[in-house]
């Protein structure tokens, strides 16, 4: 064979017998294929340079610095002042779409004082309220106590008739396609507990919303686990009590119970919320309390506006009073 038929090769692609042979120092290392994946080489597959103490421990930081956190998992920054429109929005939303995931359109709020105990509790800190005022007849406190524990004794009736109510309220039925009636209370213990606690008892939903304060306080454990809430904003709060109420029923109770009975009674007032029997359970106590006739004397309300509340007695009445306005009998 002449030189002119021998073959030839591109000058281009030069013949290589092994294509991962040694060029430099490294070079398998840094291009070779990874084994088995036949693809590109993946940048945690390559070498990294060494660093410095220096830039090491700068390369910590910025993994620990707040800022490199998720904004929706960095608490710190959530609770920043400026933030509070957001942390507002929050506890609107959460309960919010929560009830609407529960398929609870309307509720009976149940409000009182957070002293009212079942009978036998207030028997027992009567008991120890007279020994302490034998052992110091002279101690004015202990006398109080004494008074005091005597008053509760004489509410603790209320404990087991909200209890009643909501039990009928929790086992009404529904008819000609009205919502079912779901009870909702703060969450606390006193009449909130024995309104929880009736509905527990009877199978029925209920719902607590708790208010965190700076003494330390927990949910009564009757309400029902996805529908206990808590809250720092009063104002949100509120909100949720007013807005899917069909009914408002409001036992003895202080600044708290009062609280919530005034919004309510400002807001039918001024026709800003949907139209609601506000039922004032035990009228001796609340003409104790309020004189209300004594506003309208002083022509500061309407005398239309004391036609804004029902006095009863009875759980039955409480009842009866509701299924009425809402056309459930």
């Amino acid at each position: 064979m002449t030189k002119r038929n021998q073959p030839r090769h591109d000058k281009a692609t030069p013949a290589i017998k092994d294509p991962t042979r040694k060029i430099g120092p490294g070079f398998e290392a840094k291009f070779a294929k990874p084994t088995g994946t036949g693809g590109p080489e993946r940048a945690e597959d390559l070498q990294t340079p060494p660093v410095g103490d220096e830039v090491a421990a700068n390369r910590m930081a910025i993994l620990k610095s707040p800022s490199y956190q998720l904004a929706e998992l960095d608490i710190d920054f959530l609770g920043r002042k400026e933030n509070r429109p957001l942390r507002m929005q929050l506890e609107l939303l959460k309960t919010e779409t929560l009830l609407r995931e529960h398929q609870i359109d309307s509720t009976v709020v149940v409000f009182g004082g957070t002293q009212i105990m079942p009978r036998e509790q207030a028997e027992a800190v009567l008991r120890e309220a007279k020994l302490n005022a034998e052992r110091a007849p002279r101690d004015h406190r202990v006398q109080r106590a004494l008074q005091r524990a005597e008053r509760i004794m004489a509410k603790s009736h209320y404990y087991d008739e909200a209890r009643e109510f909501s039990r009928l309220v929790s086992t009404s039925k529904q008819v000609d396609g009205h919502p079912k009636l779901v009870v909702m209370t703060g969450g606390g213990p006193g009449v909130m507990e024995a309104a929880n606690r009736g509905a527990f008892e009877a199978g029925a939903k209920s719902i607590g919303l708790n208010i965190d304060l700076p003494h330390e306080q927990e949910p009564n454990p009757y309400i029902t686990p996805d529908l206990c809430f808590q809250f720092h904003y009063f104002a949100m709060r509120k909100f949720h009590f007013v807005l899917r109420a069909a009914a408002l029923v409001v036992f003895p109770g202080g600044f708290g119970t009062l609280d919530e009975l005034f919004d309510c009674l400002c807001l039918r007032q001024t026709r800003r919320m949907q139209q609601i029997p506000i039922i004032l359970y035990g009228r001796k106590y609340w003409d104790g309390v309020i004189n209300f006739d004594f506003l309208t004397d002083e022509g500061v309300i309407d005398d239309e506006d004391l036609k804004l509340i029902d006095y009863v007695e009875t759980p039955q009445q409480a009842w009866d009073i509701i299924a009425k306005f809402h056309r459930l009998v």
